[in-house]
């Protein structure tokens, strides 16, 4: 098996396994997915500034960046939100358990005997910045439903801009 095949693989297929999911679930928690693949994005920028891994294979348009982080890792964050949302110590163990997996077998293990990608930092210290991730991105998702209920209490009293309430109507002159 091809490593384009692979890097592919973990883009494309793990969206499929949306279909399995409520359009109003997938609503719910695609900001949240968006939100991790932007922070994700900047800790791999970051660690590829550093040094601390190097792309060896990539495929187009992902130079730089392994195609996991929009693939793969925003469709699991959805489902993980799914499951464990407004439950913070199942989130974290869930959590934790797949960092281990990610850290340890895929990024210093599978990735790099395919020589995709170099990883100069050992699992153990990437493992808290995983984690940390992991806590952020809950705190977000937390901050956005204290939005939306905001948003909600303004519908549920039916508040209105001034331009949409309807004109007063005059009173009729009695003849």
């Amino acid at each position: 098996m091809s490593n384009s095949f692979i890097m592919w693989s973990l883009t494309l297929l793990p969206w499929l396994s949306l279909f399995f999911m409520r359009k109003e679930e997938i609503k719910r928690w695609m900001p949240v997915a968006l939100f991790a693949v932007v922070l994700t994005t900047i800790i791999g920028d970051i660690g590829i500034g550093l040094g601390v891994w190097a792309t060896r294979e990539s495929t187009y348009p992902f130079n730089e960046m392994l195609p996991y982080f929009y693939g793969t890792m925003p469709v699991l964050t959805i489902w993980v939100f799914k499951f464990t949302y407004g439950h913070f110590w199942p989130y974290m163990i869930t959590n934790t358990i797949l960092d281990i997996v990610f850290n340890f077998f895929i990024l210093d293990y599978f990735l790099p005997s395919r020589g995709i990608v170099d990883f100069n930092m050992s699992p153990f210290l990437s493992l808290p910045v995983t984690l940390l991730h992991a806590v952020v991105i809950y705190g977000y998702q937390m901050w956005q439903d204290d939005a939306l209920l905001a948003t909600n209490r303004l519908t549920e009293h039916n508040l209105q801009p001034v331009a949409a309430k309807p004109l007063v109507q005059q009173p009729k002159d009695d003849e």
